[in-house]
C-alpha cells in the first residue's frame, strides 16, 4: 500500500453511527484524508482548536450538538462560515432539506445513499469553492 500524499483535501465527519463512518471513511479514503467524530461538540471543539477542513460532513441527528444546531453555529462565525458543509441525513422531507439548506448547507443528501455521489458532489462543492481543480 502506498503511502497517502498529505496535499489532500481534508473532510470532517460527524456521523453517530459506526457503520455508516466506516462506509463515509472508505468511499473518502482514496482522494481526501479524514477527521471522524460522534458528535458535533466534540467537532465543534477541534475546530475551535485551530483544525480548518476544506469541508464538512455532518448527520442531522447527532449527540450533544445536531447537525442543525453546528450548522447554525459554523456560518454564524467569522472563523468557520466559509467552509462548506454537506448534511447527511435518513429523514427524506422537504421542510427539512429547504431549512438546511437556507441554513447555510451547501448540500443534503438522504441516506441511504451511493458513495460515490456523495464523492462526487464533495469534489463540485470544493471545485466551486477554489479548494481543488478537476480533470
Amino acid at each position: 500500500m502506498s503511502p497517502t500524499p498529505i496535499n489532500l483535501p481534508s473532510t470532517l465527519i460527524i456521523e453517530d453511527d459506526l457503520y455508516m463512518q466506516g462506509i463515509i471513511s472508505q468511499c473518502l479514503s482514496e482522494n481526501f484524508t479524514t477527521m471522524v467524530f460522534s458528535d458535533g461538540m466534540d467537532a465543534l471543539t477541534y475546530l475551535q482548536e485551530g483544525h480548518i477542513p476544506d469541508i464538512i460532513i455532518t448527520d442531522l441527528n447527532t449527540p450533544n450538538l445536531g447537525g442543525m444546531q453546528f450548522l447554525e453555529q459554523i456560518k454564524s462565525s467569522g472563523f468557520f462560515n466559509s467552509i462548506p458543509v454537506v448534511i447527511l441525513s435518513g429523514v427524506d422531507n422537504t421542510e427539512t432539506r429547504i431549512k438546511c439548506l437556507e441554513a447555510g448547507a451547501d448540500d443534503f443528501i438522504v441516506k441511504p445513499f451511493n458513495p460515490r455521489e456523495l464523492e462526487a458532489r464533495i469534489k463540485i462543492i470544493l471545485k466551486r469553492s477554489g479548494k481543488i481543480t478537476l480533470n
